[in-house]
């Protein structure tokens, strides 16, 4: 049998959010990677729906601009100054093509962890029980703050109350309203034009629909489910902290069931769009963000926050900082490594400890090992940059880019003043500062021959312990008298 597909999905997010106490829009607070808005497209757009609309408000243009990202297929209609949920849902039915029939499902922008499936349940309920009208409904052992479902002597839905208009004997039942609809469309069309605004909020109520509908002899029916986070809403952070840490308790279980290695689930993070391989292994205060892609038999972590990356397999990646690199099979990086946009590393490469690197591209089996800035440039294969290197690559107006070639040996503390280049199978000195380019196969150095002033710490430290340990170390040679002339090498005092 083939599944129902409703006619149209809205999803209301025109809400102030005041006790979020943010100049964000409550549905732009994100959890997971993705915004409250972006949970909900995302279930909706599960259904395939014909139609998908957003009822916008407060912070309409950053709202209308997030939702035109996320998906441009999807209207963005304006509430207007009628308050209340019931005309939200009429506006966006005014925007929907008026001979259009079938079931439309009516959603929330902050509730984040509604998943499709959970919508799926509603439509097929709403279509096999013949309803004019459903909603998802859950008990809760405190229900303060939902509206309450009134049923009837035969079990149906008899209406709706909020918890402001609620008498005491209805503040009492646990059975709640989640906010979540379907809808015969033109049973809703007409329910919405005889709902007032004649309660104690002077809102437009769409959970007046329910007893309008059934006032008019219509079926209404409840669709309750048993996983109440589902229904939950943001309404401050401490929801927003409290569904975050859920959504995230689900991931991580999902994964560790699909064959990844989670060793601490509490201190591991992982947003919705990441997928992972088989048998990697993740280590305790990891986070993984964006929509960065593991291979098989990765290890990650401990102390490990990567955003947006590609992970090759059998790479390892230990206590480092990463966002859109890529990091080829079997590479190792950090620990204490800093990856920053456009870096790629090739298969088996390295970068090492206290490396830094941005808009680098390493070949396979380079190395990087330690205290080394790389920006701006692009190494070959089987390359090893010595300790304590910087590229330099910005002059204070434009950034310029230096090429290393393949099989390559640059010397510790080397400067690669940007534009540059260093040819295949050269080597450069310690200490070398390199502003030419170098042949392939060339050695590069700049160092200044060496000087040692005799008698230096005799003379202008006297007394300290350097001076002490000097004397006792030359306790059996003269030491340069104070008066002696210091000469360049190779000259001879007189």
């Amino acid at each position: 049998m083939t599944a129902p597909r409703p006619a149209a999905v809205i999803i209301l997010a025109a809400g102030e959010g005041t006790r979020m106490k943010s100049a964000t829009p409550k549905v732009l607070h994100a959890i997971g990677g993705r915004t409250l808005l972006g949970h909900a497209v995302a279930a909706a757009r599960g259904l395939d729906p014909r139609h998908l609309v957003i009822v916008v408000r407060h912070g309409r243009d950053l709202v209308a601009a997030h939702v035109a990202a996320l998906d441009p297929q999807a209207a963005i209609v304006d509430q207007d100054e009628v308050k209340g949920t019931g005309r939200a849902t009429e506006c966006a039915l005014d925007a929907l093509p008026a001979e259009l029939e079938g079931t439309v499902l009516v959603t929330s922008g902050d509730v984040p962890l509604l998943s499709t499936q959970t919508l799926r349940g509603l439509l097929e309920a709403h279509v096999a029980s013949g309803s004019a009208a459903t909603v998802i409904t859950a008990t809760l052992a405190d229900p303060s703050g939902y509206g309450r479902i009134l049923r009837a002597a035969d079990g149906s839905v008899e209406g709706i109350v909020e918890q402001k208009d609620a008498t005491d004997e209805q503040g009492e039942i646990e059975e709640i309203n989640s906010g979540l609809y379907a809808f015969d469309v033109a049973v809703l069309r007409t329910a919405l034009t005889q709902v007032g605004t004649d309660n104690a909020q002077g809102e437009k109520y769409l959970t007046d629909v329910l007893g309008i509908v059934r006032a008019q002899g219509l079926r209404v029916s409840a669709h309750l489910v048993q996983d109440v986070w589902e229904t939950e809403g943001v309404n401050d952070r401490v929801q927003l902290s409290r569904l975050g840490t859920e959504l995230n308790r689900r991931i991580v279980e999902r994964w560790m069931r699909a064959g990844v290695s989670v060793v601490d689930p509490s201190t591991t993070w992982i947003d919705v769009d990441v997928t992972f391989g088989r048998d990697v292994t993740v280590h305790q205060q990891t986070q993984i963000h964006g929509a960065s892609t593991i291979g098989d038999d990765v290890v990650l972590g401990p102390d490990t926050t990567l955003t947006d990356v590609s992970i090759g397999r059998g790479a390892t990646v230990v206590r480092t900082h990463g966002s859109l690199a890529v990091i080829g099979e079997g590479a190792t990086v950090g620990p204490f490594s800093y990856l920053r946009p456009g870096t790629e590393l090739g298969a088996k490469g390295k970068i090492g400890t206290f490396v830094e690197t941005k808009n680098a591209q390493i070949g396979a089996g380079s190395k990087v090992p330690h205290l080394t800035y790389v920006g701006d440039a692009t190494i070959g294969e089987q390359s090893n940059i010595g300790a304590s290197s910087v590229f330099v690559n910005y002059d204070g107006v434009n950034k310029m880019h230096t090429t290393i070639g393949s099989h390559c040996r640059t010397g510790s503390d080397n400067m690669f003043v940007a534009p540059v280049s260093v040819g295949d199978g050269a080597y450069t000195g310690a200490g070398t500062v390199v502003r030419k380019d170098v042949p392939p196969g060339a050695l590069a150095i700049n160092v200044a021959p060496q000087r040692n002033l005799l008698g230096w710490v005799h003379r202008k430290r006297a007394g300290t312990a350097s001076a002490q340990a000097a004397a006792a170390a030359c306790k059996d040679s003269p030491i340069v008298p104070e008066d002696s002339a210091i000469l360049p090498e190779g000259n001879a005092s007189a």
